[in-house]
Parts: structure tokens; C-alpha cells; sequence
């Protein structure tokens, strides 16, 4: 008899706060995302050097190539990279902000 295996599938199916808000962003409209890459590029202060110059050789392997939703857009990549590589806190707590710029349909303070 085959044990199934329980794990997830993708990195931010572990946080449901994360995943609610990654799943809202991809339904969400063009500009809606626009605004979002720039929240999520913020990131980038709180995400070590080495770990953005990894980001950028991440963008250049599936921009274009990739089979996930944002693999088309070269900035989001880059923001959705940014939020898989800070530390599970600030994760949690981009993602609660996330879901309420998107919930309030703006990203403004």
C-alpha cells in the first residue's frame, strides 16, 4: 500500500495568510499588480545582498519560460522572489498587507 506523502507543492502553500494572499494577487486586475510589484519590491531592504543577486539570476532563467502566473512579468518575478526569500515574519506580515491593499483596491499608507 502507497503512504501519501504530505507536502505542499508550492512555498507559500505552508502559510495560509501567504497563500490567500498570493492566490488574491494572481485574480487581481493589471493594476492592481502594478502596485503590488512595488509594495514587494520594498522588500528588497529587508532581504540580504547575496539573496538579490540571486533573484536576478532566478529572473533571468524563467522570465518568459516559466509555467507560473507571474513568470511573464520580469518585476514580478523579482517581487514575488523578494517575498519567498525574507524571513517567515516579514512574509506574514507583507502578506496581511497585501491582502488588504487588495481587499481595499489601494496600497496607499
Amino acid at each position: 500500500m502507497n503512504e501519501q506523502k504530505n507536502y505542499t507543492k508550492r512555498w507559500y502553500d505552508r502559510d495560509p495568510i501567504l497563500k490567500e494572499a498570493l492566490e488574491l494577487l494572481r485574480l487581481s486586475t493589471d493594476d492592481q499588480k502594478e502596485q503590488a510589484k512595488d509594495f514587494m519590491m520594498s522588500l528588497q531592504e529587508d532581504v540580504a545582498q547575496d539573496v538579490i543577486e540571486r533573484i536576478y539570476q532566478i529572473v533571468t532563467q524563467y522570465q518568459g519560460k516559466g509555467n507560473r502566473w507571474y513568470d511573464n512579468d520580469p518585476v514580478m518575478i523579482k517581487a514575488v522572489e523578494m517575498l519567498r526569500q525574507a524571513d517567515p515574519k516579514t512574509q506574514r506580515v507583507a502578506a496581511l498587507k497585501l491582502l488588504l491593499a487588495l481587499e481595499r483596491n489601494s496600497f496607499e499608507e
